[in-house]
This record gives C-alpha cells, structure tokens and sequence, in this order.
C-alpha cells in the first residue's frame, strides 16, 4: 500500500518535520531535533503550520507517505516534537471551549436541530453550486478516506458493553464485512462521480488548516488513552448529528442534478447514523460513563471541541463562498462535463 506524497510546507515547523522525513532517519538532528521550543511556542496552535507538521507527524501512524521510510513512525526526535506541538494544540482547544456541561445536557442539545439552520449542510441543500460541492467533498476526503480508523485505536482502550456496542458500529462503518460498502470506499466513488481525485491524501496540499485541525483532534485523541473519554465524545458527536446533515447533502446532490453516485454515501449515512445514534447513546455512552464516571467530562469536552473545530471548518467555507472565492489553499480544476448532467445510475 502506497502512501500519499508529501505536500509543500506552510512554516518552520512543517519545513522542519518534511525536510526530515525526505532526508530519511539516519541524521534526524539535522532537521527535527533542533527546533526549539519558542519555535513551537510562537506557532498559530490553530495555523497552517502547526497543523500540516502535526498531520504529516500523525500520518505516519495510519499509510505514511510516499518514499518515507517506516522507522519515523516511532522516531523520539520526532515524537518529542509532536508531543511540543500537541501540548500547543491541545491547550489551544481547550481555552475556546466552553466549560463542560453534564453529559445528558449535552447530548439533549446534540439531538436539536436548529429551526433555521445556517450550516454549509443547509447552504449546499437550499442553493449550493457544484463547484463548493466539490470543494467540500474534497476538504473532507481528508477524513472520510480514513472514516472509522482513528476511532479504531480507541477499542483497546475500552471494555466489556461499551467495546462490544463500539466495535459495533465500527464494523458497520468498515462495510460488515463487504469491501465495497465501507464508508470511505463510499465516499471514494461520490469523489469519482465528482471528477474528483480519489486517491488517498490527494487534497492535503490544498485542505486548510481548519480541515486539518479536525482530523488531527481525532488523531490526538487516538493515540493518547488519557484521551479515550475525548474520542468516544467525537465519535458519539458525529454519530449523533451526521442524519439530518447527510440528508441535506443528498439533497443538495439531486437538487443540482448530480450523479447517483455522488448521492449514495449520503444516503447510506442517514440510514446508518440514524440506528447508530441509538447504538452509541444506550450501548458505549450508558455503560462507558457508568463503570468509568470520570470520564464523563472528558467525553463532554470530545463532543464541544469536535463542534468548535467543526465549526470553524464551517465558517471559513461559508466565508469564502459568500466572497465568490475558493476555501481551499489550492483551487480545484473545473469539473469535467460529465459532473453536471443529469442523475444517473
């Protein structure tokens, strides 16, 4: 299994991270191990930069990249800047937000849909153009081509119900054992029909740094145990919510005459989170948070800072949409004339 290239760097500290892995492991001082920590300190926690070096660093751990030996996956230069920048990150998170409500309170607000939403879901549904379709489903293919693997670190880290009803929907999410009905196999071929580039990793030189900051928030939460609570909040915030939005996306597909193909993983997800939502409320969350009560403010806190961060995503494509402009660092070529015409099997 090839790996994607590495992209271009935004900053010293993804300069520092990619100069290394093209140079190999044989001499990491040169490049990683002498970045200081004012270098990290003076990062934007949420900027460009901090965020490709983390994603490249957290790559590393699902397919690598391309022409980049293995032995960096648990090089100690490497990790003991990723653990600087995560601490960065982290504590970025954290101060925006808010303070933790009880679980109950915040998942009885997860399960109200806002009257009038304003959300891309509800732009691309009411009157979205393919082009931001595209540039949507190109942003998110930077977690949807991994959908169900960072959560996957997490089973170890459980136990009896809360594992079983977990796995669960994990197996789901993975096909029930049908290759070709896994999600990101799914969203793979809504790419295809889109003219876009399916290809694992293709659009992270062009994914803003608010993408990356998402999918980096689960990798974060994967790998550290202490964060386990955190994880099952994301997971259980997405499984939650994606309904009613997978619906509007949908829509948004044959409102604007697309390929069936493009509507099918949406279409799947309304069907499955709808089932799934029950399966994570009463199956991991009931049984989780009553042998581990602990944990309950860490889950809070998975389920707001997955929101903060989804919300930023969302409001920088909002913006940019609304000027006329691009949201991604690098346009899309057009669609190819066969993404436009009308819906067919």
């Amino acid at each position: 299994m090839t790996g994607p290239a590495l992209p271009a760097a935004r900053g010293p500290l993804s300069t520092a991270v990619l100069d290394a892995l093209r140079a190999g492991p044989a001499d990491p001082a040169a490049a990683v191990a002498d970045v200081t920590p004012e270098v990290v300190r003076d990062a934007d926690p949420f900027g460009d930069d901090l965020q490709l070096a983390l994603y490249c660093c957290y790559e590393l751990h699902y397919r690598g990249f391309d022409g980049v030996s293995g032995a960096w996956e648990w090089d100690p230069d490497l990790l003991r800047l990723r653990a600087a920048m995560e601490e960065s990150f982290l504590a970025a998170v954290r101060a925006v937000t808010p303070p933790p409500a009880d679980l109950d309170t915040t998942i009885a607000r997860l399960l109200v849909e806002p009257v009038d939403g304003e959300g891309v879901s509800h732009h691309l549904r009411r009157s979205g153009e393919v082009w931001q379709v595209r540039e949507y489903v190109a942003q998110r293919s930077l977690y949807h081509l991994k959908e169900g693997d960072p959560q996957a670190w997490v089973i170890a880290r459980l136990d009896g119900a809360a594992k079983s009803a977990l796995v669960g929907v994990e197996h789901d999410e993975y096909g029930a054992g049908d290759g070709t009905r896994m999600h990101a196999e799914l969203f793979a071929d809504m790419m295809r029909a889109l003219g876009l580039d399916a290809c694992y990793g293709a659009y992270l030189d062009a994914a803003p740094a608010e993408t990356l900051a998402e999918v980096n928030f689960m990798s974060l939460c994967g790998l550290h145990r202490d964060l386990r609570g955190s994880l099952v909040g994301q997971f259980a915030a997405v499984e939650l919510t994606s309904s009613p939005g997978s619906d509007r996306l949908a829509r948004a597909m044959r409102r604007l005459d697309l390929p069936q193909a493009a509507a099918r993983f949406y279409d799947e997800h309304v069907e499955a989170d709808a089932v799934h939502e029950q399966v994570v409320r009463r199956g991991v969350l009931a049984p989780l948070v009553a042998a581990e009560p602990a944990l309950a403010a860490d889950v809070v806190f998975g389920i707001d800072a997955s929101g903060v961060l989804a919300d930023r995503t969302d409001a920088l494509l909002r913006r940019r949409w609304a000027e006329g402009r691009s949201a991604l660092r690098r346009p899309l070529e057009p669609a190819p004339p066969r993404t436009a015409a009308v819906a067919s099997g």
